[in-house]
């Protein structure tokens, strides 16, 4: 019976990418309904802190969060070096563009009001009614009633296109299965010697670049972030160890989508703002092909 309400939730998986944030419930196995050793990786969870703290951000931690133009305008934030980018270095004539999107602004359900707005009262760092508004990677600061980025300056304030306040929660489901040849034994890199894992990636139609599908609120070194809205995710994967469920797996992209296919897991991926990283954790954490250089493959993340 699990099989069979398993096999019907995965026979056909529409693979969208959300542009702008809308509230998620980040639960883990909760998409997946039972978990047998074919799809063995229910509750394979990989934390995401890929950032460093407010007391200096490393320089291809926070690169993504500094370009210009943001996503979806013409909107150029100011040009911050990188050894301004944290908090800790003093910057008086530090002077960011504002920017919310109208989007945000038109108040749907899954944003925030504007802080200066009377009747809203945020409670940052803590579960503010449904919101939870604490962070991941811990307490971050309030300035002028706004929560500052605890990874550091992006030149830009606001909120861009993300619709809370602070940090913006989401799960990013990275679905895998083992490569294999048409008489179904698993393929090997033939300089690592590892097996070669594959994983389901959308080409996004906004910049091109595959990434993990799912929806995103959002902390990733995201092009979104702003100095007072920022994404923060935790990556889940659900793989395939004998690659008899995704054998019926039928992939069609969705609106937000150009294109989705299985896509070889390695180190010469080009993928959207901090997924590669996340890819990377799960070709170690199963022990697969991630890299033709030995050295590489030792020194991990």
């Amino acid at each position: 019976m699990a099989e069979r309400i398993l096999g019907k939730t995965v026979a056909t998986v529409s693979l969208s990418v959300a542009l702008a944030s809308v509230t998620v419930k980040s639960s883990g196995c909760c998409s997946i309904p039972a978990c047998r050793n074919t799809f063995s990786s229910c509750g394979f969870h990989l934390s995401s802190n890929i950032m460093s703290s407010s007391n200096g951000a490393k320089e291809n931690s926070h690169k993504a969060a500094r370009t210009s133009p943001y996503p979806g305008s013409k909107v150029q934030r100011s040009q911050v070096p990188n050894e301004k980018v944290g908090w800790f270095v003093e910057w008086q004539d530090y002077n960011p563009v504002e920017y919310t999107a109208v989007s945000v602004l038109a108040g749907p359900r899954w944003a925030d009001p504007q802080i200066s707005e009377s009747n809203f009262s945020p409670k940052f760092n803590e579960k503010d009614g449904h919101v939870e508004r604490k962070s991941r990677n811990g307490l971050y600061e309030i300035e002028n009633g706004r929560p500052r980025n605890p990874a550091g300056r992006t030149g830009l304030v606001g909120r861009g296109l993300l619709g809370r306040w602070g940090p913006n929660h989401a799960a990013d489901p990275i679905i895998t299965r083992w490569k294999r040849d048409t008489s179904g034994n698993k393929i090997t890199h033939p300089i690592s010697g590892k097996n070669i894992l594959q994983f389901v990636a959308i080409k996004r139609k906004d910049c091109g670049e595959w990434a993990i599908p799912g929806i995103y609120k959002g902390y990733v070194d995201d092009p979104r972030n702003t100095d007072n809205a920022w994404m923060e995710t935790e990556a889940v994967n659900y793989h395939d160890e004998t690659g008899e469920i995704m054998d019926n797996l039928t992939l069609e992209a969705g609106d937000d989508a150009g294109k989705v296919k299985w896509v070889d897991i390695s180190d010469q991926l080009q993928l959207y703002a901090s997924h590669s990283q996340f890819i990377k954790l799960v070709a170690e954490k199963r022990d697969a092909h991630w890299s033709e250089d030995s050295e590489t493959e030792c020194r991990g993340l």
